[in-house]
């Protein structure tokens, strides 16, 4: 038996990940290979890099610590040069490679302590590119370089963007690379707001987390019965803007809260109360 976590793309809410990755830990459920799309990469390679008795209190502690403008430090002049078509970016991903370089030991894929998968989207043809050797922070880089916002990365002479736009969670990478058992860890999306996230990177950051959750409902139908699969439900509702990274304690908590009463429940399989329980967050 293989176990896979697969963890998805969604920006600030990869704090939802740390919650469920603290619950699972305390009941001993560990994987043998990860596989992670976009914040789900950070949070893999993470986990990855310090094996079966990872401290999650760590991964707490850095999401906790981080601001958007460590994530997304806007400076005008290059905003400007990419909506004039100058730039094909407009966020810098300098402190981006910073947080993985201080974060992850492992420089290639291939030396992660648990074997390490991430997902990147080639932008020429919106093919899935799977990323399990070569550089460990470029490849990182590119499973998140959400388009128009951080730049694309050219790797093995493809430039790839976010792997969330083509498979934002990767359970059928998962599957593809071995596991006949899939635990997936979505972020779900800011499912509580009273109105329409303000400014264009919330909006769109909003829309690519609305997008992984429609791939996810059709992944779920189409894998429910060809792996043991588990989809953890995501909290819904939640109302935190897409690039609000100040509410990442509470986000972590009640993530954590959530899982674990999920868990003791039985961690339902994908029947009936359990795909209720995950649809509020894939509509």
């Amino acid at each position: 038996m293989t176990t896979a976590f697969a963890l998805s793309g969604g920006g600030n809410l990869g704090s939802v990940q740390v919650g469920m990755l603290q619950a699972l830990a305390e009941v001993g459920i560990v994987p043998d290979t990860i596989v992670g799309t976009s914040v789900g990469a950070l949070n893999g390679a993470w986990l990855a890099d310090r094996g079966a008795k990872a401290d999650i209190s760590e991964l707490v502690r850095i999401w906790v610590d981080l601001k958007r403008t460590n994530v997304f430090p806007l400076r005008a002049t290059l905003s400007v040069a990419g909506f004039l078509g100058r730039k094909n970016h407009t966020v810098p991903n300098d402190n981006l490679a910073q947080i993985l370089e201080d974060h992850v030991s492992f420089a290639d894929l291939r030396d992660a302590p648990i074997p390490f998968h991430a997902v990147a989207a080639d932008v020429l043809t919106g093919e899935a590119v799977l990323l399990s050797k070569g550089p460990t922070v470029s490849a990182i880089l590119a499973s998140a370089a959400i388009p128009g916002i951080y730049p694309p990365v050219e790797i093995d002479g493809r430039t790839l963007i976010d792997g969330g736009i083509v498979d934002g969670t990767p359970i059928s990478h998962a599957v593809a690379v071995g596991a006949d058992t899939v635990w997936a860890l979505p972020t779900g999306f800011s499912c509580g707001l009273a109105k329409p996230p303000t400014g264009a990177l919330a909006m769109l950051l909003h829309g690519v987390a609305v997008l992984a959750g429609q791939q996810l409902a059709r992944d779920i139908e189409l894998f429910r019965d060809r792996v043991n699969l588990h989809v953890i439900p995501p909290p819904c509702p939640l109302d935190v803007l897409p690039h609000d990274f100040t509410r990442a304690e509470e986000i972590i908590e009640r993530s954590y809260e959530q899982t674990r009463a999920w868990l003791e429940a039985g961690a339902p399989e994908l029947r009936g109360a359990m795909l209720r329980q995950a649809e509020p967050s894939l509509r």
